[in-house]
């Protein structure tokens, strides 16, 4: 039987009732589709039909049989966002210092300061609070780079938060930089695969997550042959933060020569490399993640998005947040940020010249934060596309809201025009977990006291 309707209350509670049916249709009608497939483009007037966890089929009059229907004329479909590092833990002290200067200041502020005072429930705490934070943005897809897997039960505490915010979850597990801890990492992977990720069909994946070199916690963290095999042995992939400059440059040619590179590998922020370790990444596959705001923001070697040195190396990048302890949390804000900077450095570069600015465009960058996410993290089989086939992972964005209307470029309007409040509703893995505006299943006030009380703990603490 089906129903029409917007994402209202009555919707919701139909697809409730029956949401413990595998075959369970939802069919959204009458949306502007923008599929970030090649081979679909941006479909007019489009239905899209979701079955149970999957995406059934894209485009015009689609069987409305057995299906809850969702009228989603004046909206914009679009993939989830896919979001490839984030720290997680760390949400709870989010803006705590806005204006931080150097890499130094956040490492000294953070990982030497707080970090060694975290709880289990306090990496909990703030994971939760990133993951909910990002469906209610319209990331579907987060990638936690858990760098204060002090103990075993932070590493347990930081995934039970992904799990049990229902988002499309890698938790990139690291020791932490300072501190004591019990020196279980990497060992303590294969506990957590056998514990957490055993299955291939789910909504969690694992990662290692390691440093590009033993300048800021020494030699134990930074990506080498040790690292590589530990993952390999648990066929699993790589992420590598803090990826600067000369030293980072040299290491990626010592991992070219290792055999360390390859599409299962991430290298996180990629500024100030050098040509040499550019080619080595595009000859071997290597997946790039920048996060625009964090390098310009705080000053990262370069302080510029190494999207062009990306391009031309023919790595199509991922985005990311980073540390919201100084950043912002959203996608929106990570597209915009660097489709300005990249704009702007290319027109300056030809300045008075004569020649043609080459130029990325908002198609560009909310490809990146797709199907290029989805792919950095090794998921694009199962999300960053409407594709049909592909896991339902998908936004419903309100095109006729102030801000919005009237919708002339779908694509633009999502990448310039659009924030969290335009987002009607959001799916993760075909479930609602946003819906008429609202995260679900959340009790605010609960989750504001529970934030509040590992802020002060976590303060306090440190202060002591």
């Amino acid at each position: 039987m089906s129903s029409e309707g917007t994402t209202d209350a009555a919707v919701l509670e139909q697809l409730r009732q029956r949401s413990a049916d595998p075959r369970r249709r939802i069919l959204f009608t009458g949306a502007t589709v923008v599929t970030m497939d090649p081979r679909l483009g941006v479909l007019a007037d489009a239905d899209l039909l979701v079955e149970g966890e999957t995406i059934r089929a894209v485009g015009p009059g689609l069987d409305r049989d057995g299906a809850v229907v969702v009228d989603a004329a004046g909206t914009i479909l679009a993939p989830g966002f896919v979001d490839t590092h984030r720290h997680a833990w760390e949400t709870q002290l989010r803006r705590i210092m806005p204006d931080v200067d150097d890499l130094a200041g956040y490492v000294m502020a953070t990982l030497a300061g707080y970090a060694p005072v975290y709880r289990p429930e306090d990496m909990y705490t703030g994971t939760k609070l990133a993951a909910l934070t990002a469906i209610d943005s319209g990331i579907t897809c987060m990638l936690d780079f858990s760098h204060n897997s002090r103990t075993p039960e932070h590493s347990d505490a930081a995934v039970q938060a992904l799990a049990d915010t229902r988002i499309r979850g890698v938790h990139a597990a690291m020791g932490p930089h300072f501190g004591d801890w019990d020196r279980q990492w990497p060992g303590d992977l294969f506990r957590l695969k056998e514990k957490y990720f055993a299955g291939d069909d789910q909504l969690l994946t694992l990662r290692l997550a390691a440093l590009a070199t033993d300048e800021i916690a020494g030699p134990a963290l930074a990506y080498g042959p040790e690292l590589a095999r530990t993952a390999r042995d648990l066929g699993i992939g790589v992420s590598v933060d803090a990826v600067f400059g000369a030293s980072s440059s040299r290491a990626v040619l010592d991992w070219e020569r290792d055999g360390l590179l390859g599409p299962d590998v991430t290298l996180i922020h990629a500024t100030g490399l050098t040509p040499g370790a550019w080619r080595a990444i595009g000859e071997t596959g290597t997946t790039i993640a920048l996060a625009p705001t964090s390098d310009a923001q705080i000053g990262l070697e370069t302080a510029i998005p190494a999207v062009d040195e990306a391009l031309a190396a023919g790595v199509r990048p991922g985005l990311s947040i980073d540390v919201e302890v100084a950043l912002v949390s959203d996608m929106f804000t990570q597209m915009r940020t660097l489709h300005a900077i990249q704009r702007m450095r290319a027109a300056n570069a030809v300045h008075g010249t004569g020649r043609e600015p080459v130029r990325i465009t908002t198609r560009d960058v909310l490809d990146f934060a797709t199907l290029q996410g989805a792919r950095t993290n090794g998921l694009d089989g199962v999300t960053g596309s409407l594709t049909p086939g592909k896991k339902a992972d998908l936004l419903v964005i309100r095109a006729e809201d102030l801000n919005n209307m009237p919708l002339n470029d779908p694509v633009g309007t999502v990448v310039l025009g659009s924030d969290a409040r335009n987002i009607s509703a959001v799916l993760v893995n075909g479930e609602p977990r946003k819906w008429n505006g609202r995260v679900l299943d959340v009790d605010l006030p609960a989750l504001r006291d529970e934030v509040h009380a590992s802020r002060e703990y976590v303060l306090g603490t440190t202060a002591a």
